[in-house]
């Protein structure tokens, strides 16, 4: 089964790709399939809500398509910020920061800044994961979450988005500094992948 997921960009496929090895399953990207893109797809992730903002990626791509999709929305909610960035987590830093850093050096600056003041038991954090799934005949929809603490300046080269920042107490480092196999056992994304993936491999009866 080719199973495409809706998403340029290669570090989510390097990251997800080991969860579904020895599977049936093969992933594409968008960039595999060529898949032009196009300005619409700037406001499909216009919800509130992760799972809504998957479902809408995945339903719009598999209609371009016709592959089977997945789509994944994830991000970073701060306690001390009422829960932003949350959806928000891409776009969250000014788009001048964005353009002079790149986006997630300057999401992470923007972060910093925002709670720059926050006490330590007070920068608590949490990343959420909404994976879509979108066939023919049925769609679905899983997620993940892991509760962590925000640093004062990043820690950690691998990973993307606000991982450097992202502390996990009990593990004593940074998302960015697992390694990808440690990462997909315990991270948002990997435990709402790991969901989908055995939900398709059911349906396959595989």
């Amino acid at each position: 089964m080719k199973l495409a997921m809706a998403t340029r960009n290669p570090a989510k496929l390097r990251e997800i790709e080991p969860l579904f090895r020895d599977t049936p399953i093969r992933l594409a990207t968008l960039a595999d399939l060529d898949v032009e893109q196009r300005p619409e797809e700037e406001h499909l992730e216009a919800f509130n809500s992760f799972a809504q903002n998957a479902l809408a990626k995945a339903e719009y791509f598999h209609d371009r398509t016709g592959l089977p999709m997945m789509a994944e929305d994830s991000g970073i909610r701060v306690d001390a910020l009422n829960g932003e960035p949350g959806p928000r987590s891409k776009r969250f830093a000014p788009p001048e920061m964005q353009a002079e850093y790149g986006v997630d050096r300057a999401n992470n600056l923007y972060l910093l800044r925002q709670i720059r003041d926050v006490a330590d038991e007070q920068r608590t954090a949490h990343f959420h994961c909404a994976v879509a799934v979108v066939l023919d005949q049925e769609s679905r929809v899983f997620g993940g979450r892991v509760d962590g603490v925000i640093l004062y300046e990043p820690r950690g080269e691998s990973g993307f988005g606000y991982d450097p920042l992202f502390y996990l107490p009990e593990r004593g480092i940074t998302t960015a500094e697992l390694t990808v196999e440690q990462k997909n056992e315990i991270s948002h994304r990997g435990q709402a992948m790991r969901a989908a993936r055995d939900w398709l491999l059911e349906y396959l009866g595989a």
